[in-house]
């Protein structure tokens, strides 16, 4: 991921409603959930769901689909692993110690080389 683009995603996560929508499209995976569930979810007005779901589609981080007359959005779950790496990018500088636990999540730190035996290079 590019620089203005960790950006532009980073902004459209800087408030509490984008955030949340991102959130619980994340617990929702790659299905989705309809605009309604949505917004009957988070308490939130469609007209005032629709503006920041359309701020996280212009981020890249939500796609869209529609299914009938349903609108389902969902994450766009490259995008959110594009984003992280770019977060963790040489976050420990080769000591997966330092950011552990997240270390262990992501590829920022990958596992040192192993023996035949099974030991540390």
């Amino acid at each position: 991921m590019k620089q203005n683009d960790a950006v532009a995603a980073l902004a459209a996560l800087a408030q509490e409603t984008r955030l949340a929508v991102f959130r619980r499209l994340v617990v929702a995976g790659a299905v989705g959930l309809p605009a309604g569930q949505l917004a009957a979810e988070l308490r939130v007005s469609p007209p005032t769901l629709s503006f920041h779901l359309q701020q996280l589609v212009t981020a890249g981080l939500v796609r869209s689909r529609r299914s009938g007359r349903q609108i389902i959005y969902a994450l766009e779950v490259e995008a959110m692993r594009g984003l992280l790496g770019f977060l963790a990018q040489d976050c420990c500088q080769g000591h997966p110690e330092l950011c552990a636990p997240f270390a262990a999540a992501t590829s920022c730190c990958p596992p040192p080389a192993r023996t035949r035996r099974g030991t540390p290079a």
